[in-house]
């Protein structure tokens, strides 16, 4: 009995051995290691990677594809588009530049302008002020001469009076002829 070996032993030495043995509920170990299951294995990796292959070819690669394609595109034309904005503001700015020295100029000539019509109007006061005043200057040098004139007069009537009255209380004969040639000589200096 010894030298018999029934089918549970074999079973039992071939899963010590690590050969994969199956059918009848034995112990298999790893079945990827099995020399008997290889082919087996290989066919279904072969058929997976085709499958994986095809899926990849027809399907997500294209997807993939388009959808970069697409936003290259995208980028491309945000690209164009930022340029051109660009080159837009660079052309407003130089524009608005412009405006701004012409709006300066228009401003400093307005102001000359301005200047120039208010020294205008300055002058033509300033003339008519002279002339009222050189007039009303006249007007009253004319007075003051009058006026002199009459004080003149007054005092020289005073002072004949005067002298008149001084000769009468010195006790002396006044006579008007001498009083006034008098008084006429020393006013006139």
């Amino acid at each position: 009995m010894a030298t018999e070996t029934t089918a549970a032993d074999a079973a039992h030495s071939a899963a010590e051995a690590g050969a994969c043995v199956g059918a009848n509920g034995s112990a298999i170990g790893m079945p990827q290691l099995c020399v008997d299951w290889m082919p087996n294995q290989v066919f279904w990796l072969v058929v997976t990677l085709v499958v994986i292959y095809f899926v990849l070819s027809r399907i997500a690669l294209p997807r993939i594809g388009s959808v970069l394609a697409e936003r290259q595109g995208t980028i491309s034309n945000d690209l164009a588009a930022a340029e051109e904005l660009k080159l837009r503001a660079v052309e407003a700015e130089r524009a608005y530049n412009e405006a701004l020295v012409q709006a300066r100029a228009n401003a400093n000539k307005i102001v000359a302008d301005a200047k120039a019509e208010i020294q205008k109007e300055l002058d033509a006061a300033l003339a008519k002020a002279d002339a009222d005043i050189a007039a009303k200057s006249a007007e009253s040098e004319a007075r003051i001469a009058e006026i002199r004139a009459g004080a003149m007069d007054a005092v020289t009537i005073v002072a004949k009076d005067t002298a008149k009255e001084l000769v009468l209380a010195l006790g002396g004969n006044a006579d008007a002829r001498a009083v006034t040639a008098a008084v006429s000589a020393r006013l006139k200096g």
